[in-house]
């Protein structure tokens, strides 16, 4: 019996054997309408001529027949060496090339090119045997994969059934039930034996390679047939389609995958071989499957459909099992860049056959999204534990052992805000290598947990070290926590545009620390100061430089604090202190603590111009922004100093324009320290104040200087101070 299908094979070509000129004519080619398909010839109907093996034989020399053309028709699919292939797809070269062509190619050397062609559309069916094999023949032929005769057989038997179906009487309907049933069991068994050498075509291409062209031939005539009575109702091309992604099934399970517990770069490793089996086994199907089906298969389009499909699944499986970032980070790597790049996909290998094809993983959107979802959480956790070590080291390194901070650029600092920032800047920069939108969504969360940490590092600051307070190292560390944690909120501005929200929250945490170390560090200075504050403007003040010296001091101290924390909260800090120890020095003049007689208030304005210009020249030091402040003491010590009491009402203008909030009740607290409490000038000074706060009133000034307002003024008992100047008229004399 004649091949059912006759395949285009492989044509080696030697073009140095041609003459100048001479067209090159495809062997096969010229063999004519071959597998031209025959346009009168009905598919169910064969030639009364056709031969076949005859029912008659007995049963042992059935078998014997039926083993020996099977194993016959099996050994003829073998594919033989290269030289015998050569030979066989080349009929008649001798005829062709020249004697002397073939032994001048054998003196050079020149290798032979296969040159593969695709296999025809058409083709012709072969005349069916007039009688059938058994059901039980068949079925071997089937499990020996004699499949040219196996299927003549089956369609043999199916016309049978047609003819009988089409005469079938009232009276043998079971007779025609159990030859349908047989029928049915023999085509699940051919499309069973079709979709193994499929899914296993790709493993063993060599010894499946002749096969395909029957099994090519087979799902094309049973597609043709697919309307008619007897077969099966299933698409045999979507069969065919299901065995190649089996197939393709089968070599990704085949990708070697090692334990987690085994190699820590388990999967890297993995999705590493897994690239490499699809471009191979892409090569493959590109350079030689394909030739063994017709162009309507679109044999590479189907196999780089099933990688995509199989891919797909199996990453959703790998995704359970990981936890880890560097994990993470290798799989969305490998989905977003890696498979459609030059490495898989997109290799140079496969082309032009990629042109048309998507070389995206085609993923279902929630499971990229899910996947970036675990991604950013693993580097929230990853954050949390990282922010916690650092607290731990700091404190291994420095609060236990009860070290002092180092400098750098003569600031206090330590390193953890550079440990943080590097971080996040890791996380970030690792994140944008593979997308931009999931680089965002890591910088909010580790923005979000960096929120967490402020009040976390405070708490543990507190439990350490609480137990310093005064020490000088428990203000070093606070210093040297206010310079980190602003230069870290400084490192995390810029990322203010990509998450604003998150940035402004974060700041909110680092301020609110800052300042309550800022808060810690002034109340232990007020704490320090005001026992000599208070002790200022009394008869002890005015003959013992002590406490005045240790005020000098310990502000002195605070200087060199302020000069080793970064700004803007030095300047900040130095600046509010400046104004504590201003309105606790002046205020001290409104107590009515002392009075000074006998010509003692020019002693006393002296000194306190001395005081104050080395409290000013400590506080321009710091950089205090409260420059206004500077006035004040020079101011007063002008109203103090005046030996003439008329002269004190014309020296009230310059202190009534630095600080507006200067009342009539401030001055009387400045006359009682000066000795002046009653009299014709004491009326006099008290109504040129109403008149300058009067005029004030018109003009514009600086409501921002606010100093008196806020200071407590001592109620004076005099009960003749505060009579208007009318009532004391008589008191005054003639002249």
């Amino acid at each position: 019996m004649g091949r059912i299908f006759r395949a285009v094979g492989y044509l080696p070509l030697s073009p140095s054997g041609l003459s100048a000129g001479s067209p090159v004519t495809s062997p096969i080619k010229s063999l004519g309408g071959l597998f031209q398909k025959k346009d009168e010839e009905d598919g169910g109907t064969t030639s009364p001529k056709g031969s076949g093996l005859s029912r008659s034989l007995t049963a042992p020399r059935i078998g014997e027949s039926l083993i020996n053309r099977g194993n016959s028709i099996y050994r003829s699919l073998r594919l033989g060496s290269k030289r015998d292939k050569n030979k066989a797809c080349r009929p008649g070269l001798e005829n062709i090339f020249p004697e002397s062509s073939l032994e001048e190619k054998k003196e050079e050397k020149v290798e032979e090119e296969e040159v593969c062609e695709e296999i025809e559309e058409t083709y012709s069916l072969p005349e069916l045997p007039h009688t059938p094999l058994s059901v039980m023949q068949i079925s071997n032929l089937i499990e020996m994969e004699v499949l040219e005769e196996a299927y003549l057989n089956l369609l043999a038997l199916r016309q049978e059934f047609q003819q009988e179906q089409e005469s079938c009487s009232e009276d043998s309907p079971m007779e025609l039930a159990k030859k349908e049933k047989d029928l049915n069991l023999l085509y699940r068994a051919m499309m069973e034996k079709i979709c193994t050498i499929v899914r296993d075509s790709n493993s063993l291409p060599s010894r499946n390679k002749g096969l395909l062209v029957y099994v090519a031939r087979i799902i094309q005539e049973e597609e043709r047939r697919a309307e008619k009575p007897g077969g099966l109702p299933d698409s045999w091309m979507d069969a065919w389609r299901e065995a190649v992604c089996e197939g393709v099934q089968v070599k990704v399970k085949g990708v070697h995958l090692e334990q987690k517990e085994q190699n820590t770069s388990w999967l890297s490793v993995h999705l590493g071989l897994l690239g490499k089996a699809i471009v191979e086994d892409l090569e493959n199907v590109r350079k030689q499957l394909r030739w063994s089906y017709p162009p309507s298969f679109k044999v590479f389009s189907t196999y780089v459909k099933s990688y995509h499909r199989v891919v797909r699944e199996h990453l959703k499986k790998l995704e359970v099992q990981v936890t880890e970032l560097k994990d993470l980070y290798a799989l969305l790597d490998w989905i977003i860049h890696r498979y459609k790049s030059e490495r898989i996909m997109g290799s140079p290998s496969l082309q032009p056959d990629m042109t048309d094809e998507s070389t995206d993983l085609q993923l279902e959107d929630d499971f990229l999204k899910q996947l970036m979802e675990k991604y950013c959480s693993r580097v929230r956790e990853d954050m949390k534990f990282s922010l916690g070590r650092l607290i731990e080291l700091e404190n291994e390194d420095f609060w236990s052992h009860r070290n002092s901070p180092k400098k750098e650029d003569n600031f206090l600092v330590c390193h953890i805000n550079m440990d943080i920032w590097t971080r996040v800047k890791g996380s970030v920069d690792l994140s944008k290598n593979i997308d931009a939108q999931l680089a965002q969504r890591v910088i909010s969360s580790c923005l979000k947990e960096l929120k967490q940490f402020p009040k976390r590092f405070e708490t543990e600051f507190k439990n350490h070290c609480g137990a310093l307070k005064p020490q000088p190292l428990w203000t070093e560390y606070h210093i040297t926590y206010i310079n980190s944690f602003t230069a870290l909120q400084g490192h995390m501005e810029d990322y203010q545009l990509e998450c604003p929200q998150e940035t402004e929250e974060f700041r909110k945490e680092v301020k609110w620390l800052i300042v309550r170390l800022s808060q810690n560090l002034e109340d232990q200075y007020k704490e320090d100061v005001t026992p000599f504050l208070r002790r200022m403007m009394t008869r002890k003040w005015l003959t013992n430089e002590e406490d005045f010296k240790n005020l000098h001091n310990r502000t002195e101290l605070l200087s060199q604090h302020c000069a080793v924390m970064r700004p803007p909260y030095a300047q900040e800090f130095a600046s509010r202190l400046h104004y504590h120890v201003v309105k606790e020095y002046i205020g001290q003049l409104m107590k009515n603590n002392y009075s000074c007689k006998n010509r003692k208030h020019e002693k006393a304005a002296t000194k306190i111009r001395a005081q104050w210009d080395e409290l000013k020249d400590l506080f321009e030091e710091m950089n205090s922004s409260h420059e206004w402040l500077h006035h004040v003491g020079d101011d007063l010590s002008n109203i103090i100093i005046q030996k003439n009491k008329a002269d004190i009402k014309d020296h009230l203008q310059p202190l009534v324009e630095h600080y507006p909030d200067f009342s009539k009740k401030h001055l009387v607290a400045v006359l009682y320290f000066r000795g002046l409490t009653r009299g014709r000038e004491y009326q006099l000074i008290l109504r040129r104040l109403s008149e300058l706060k009067k005029k004030q009133g018109n003009d514009v000034c600086d409501r921002n200087h606010v100093l008196f307002s806020g200071m407590q003024v001592a109620v004076n008992t005099d009960c003749f101070s505060n009579l208007p100047f009318s009532c004391l008229n008589f008191l005054l004399p003639n002249n």
